[in-house]
């Protein structure tokens, strides 16, 4: 027989590993009688787990909103993708500054296996990164709010301050956040617009439940609200250009994130795609290093031209004069 501490723990296992178990099934794992089962829960819930009862024929449980967090059962590979998971977080790819991630981390690596706290020490000795984005980066505990409504499927409040720094109250029915791998994206419908609108998640100053659930059986590709709102908007430039490449073949080579794709035939697409100005926007399509075709503005188009022009003359300029008829140092101005 197991002590009864060893019990409690093998007991917030079980629960923790599937939605629902019934008394039955929980003695018949834990070995002992389904009285002991409900003593046990009676335990957790005075330690401060939040385990509900399943109304029905025997009874059941599951873990609920409770005070504490339950133990969490962790192989090594499990242990080694969160510690990752969190150093990339604390590093800023996805929460910026916010120190949750980074105070996280320091108390999972003060518990790490030691095996598996070498493997994290072999990267950090070993793994650099380049500058990051200094973009603004939207906080864990909004990321929460957010996350929370959008799950609940409950309407909302939101305290919004827009690219010009200009501050509103929506009220908006949450769907999902969209990450881009720069921001997180919060999809919601505008209710006094009538319309599924795109917010970014930095500029959300606080959210505020209504508690009232709402249907969102016409809610939009949250994914794809999110690129086409980026590719069409937020930018005083944009340009379409021809690329000799199937459709497939043009959306890897440059990302629905950023530019938008119209077949053009089965062997070329046009995209559409928005840059600060007509050379940042040339600059963008000499980096494809494919063939292409600037179909408007000719803004763009002639500074694509301008630099392909002063590319050449640079690099002409440089090349050695070939010889003369008269050898190595035969004056070329010459005619003999």
């Amino acid at each position: 027989m197991i002590t009864t501490s060893a019990r409690l723990l093998r007991l917030v296992s079980l629960l923790s590993s599937r939605p629902t178990w019934s008394n039955a099934e929980l003695a018949r794992h834990l070995d002992v009688t389904e009285r002991t089962v409900r003593r046990d829960i009676d335990r957790l819930r005075e330690l401060g787990y939040g385990v509900e009862s399943i109304p029905g024929p025997g009874g059941g449980y599951r873990f609920g909103a409770g005070n504490r967090m339950p133990p969490l059962n962790l192989d090594d590979d499990e242990v080694f993708a969160v510690a990752m998971a969190l150093r990339e977080a604390a590093q800023g790819a996805a929460l910026g500054a916010d120190p949750a991630a980074l105070s996280a981390l320091l108390k999972l690596r003060q518990i790490l296996p030691a095996r598996v706290a070498k493997r994290l020490e072999s990267l950090d000795a070993t793994v650099e990164h380049t500058p990051r984005c200094e973009s603004p980066r939207a906080s864990a505990d909004v990321l929460f709010l957010l996350a929370s409504v959008c799950r609940a499927s409950e309407r909302a409040t939101l305290t919004y301050r827009d690219a010009r720094g200009t501050t509103t109250i929506r009220c908006v029915d949450p769907y999902r956040l969209v990450h881009t791998g720069v921001h997180w994206y919060f999809v919601a419908r505008d209710i006094e617009h009538a319309t599924w609108r795109t917010f970014r998640a930095d500029r959300v100053i606080d959210v505020e439940s209504t508690g009232d659930v709402v249907d969102l059986s016409d809610a939009p590709d949250a994914a794809q609200l999110v690129a086409d709102t980026i590719t069409r908007t937020g930018y005083p430039l944009f340009a379409r250009v021809r690329l000799p490449l199937s459709f497939d073949d043009s959306r890897r080579l440059v990302a629905p994130i950023v530019a938008t794709h119209e077949p053009d035939g089965p062997d070329a697409t046009i995209i559409t795609i928005g840059g600060a100005d007509p050379d940042q926007l040339a600059g963008y399509l000499l980096s494809l290093r494919t063939p292409l075709e600037v179909i408007s503005p000719d803004s763009v188009r002639d500074a694509l031209l301008a630099r392909l022009d002063a590319l050449y003359r640079a690099n002409a300029a440089a090349r050695p004069a070939p010889p003369g008829p008269g050898g190595d140092h035969a004056d070329p101005r010459i005619n003999r």
